[in-house]
């Protein structure tokens, strides 16, 4: 990514508060899913345990950063629910891609309400899934359920990994090691759909 979006720049740029600003865009809205989350918020959890850049204790940053993510979700729903279907019509853009709502769908159509959940750990995905269970009108009880626990799941889980990992004097001395491969962690579900994806369709052509 552009070095300007690296997530220790972000952090050393904007802080806390820009930790929140990203982490709500990227739950939610359209033009959000280019931006680091699981990153984020790791490098967020090592530098709570360095002192460096965020000084806020690690319960503060693990709440505000799970609020942020749910209401993230919440403006992604209401925003599904207002446009609807018109938004499967919308045409390609530098900041819109069709394919991307797309696996979206397929993906909450295959999980369902757990897809509310499993999509935060899923780029792109993440930021697709609450726009489509709005614009599919799931009953609003049952996403706001997921949309909690998913939130609080992700938004505290991946920056606790983050600070407790960044005790570990390997994983401080190899941060962009380690950054790389959550990020190579986090596109793993995506691979393994497309390998199934073009499995099922071998054999239907056969």
């Amino acid at each position: 990514m552009p070095s300007f979006l690296t997530p220790e720049n972000l952090i050393s740029t904007f802080g806390l508060l820009g930790i929140l600003v990203i982490v709500f865009a990227e739950s939610g809205l359209l033009i959000g899913f280019f931006l680091p989350g699981d990153s984020l918020l790791f490098t967020a959890g090592l530098l709570v345990a360095d002192g460096q850049y965020l000084q806020q204790p690690l319960w503060l940053v693990c709440l505000l950063v799970s609020i942020a993510a749910i209401a993230g979700d919440q403006a992604g729903y209401l925003f599904g629910r207002k446009v609807g279907p018109a938004l499967f019509r919308r045409p390609n853009s530098r900041l819109f891609k069709q394919e991307n709502l797309v696996r979206a769908e397929e993906f909450f159509a295959k999980y369902g309400a757990r897809s509310i959940v499993l999509a935060r750990f899923v780029p792109v995905v993440r930021t697709f899934t609450p726009i489509v269970a709005g614009a599919s009108n799931m009953h609003y009880r049952t996403f706001l359920t997921y949309n909690i626990g998913g939130g609080i799941l992700w938004g505290s889980g991946v920056t606790l990994l983050g600070y407790y990992l960044g005790q570990i004097s390997f994983v401080k001395e190899h941060i962009e090691l380690m950054l790389i491969a959550i990020v190579a962690v986090s596109v793993i579900p995506i691979a393994v759909e497309l390998l199934l994806a073009r499995l099922r369709a071998n054999r239907a052509a056969v």
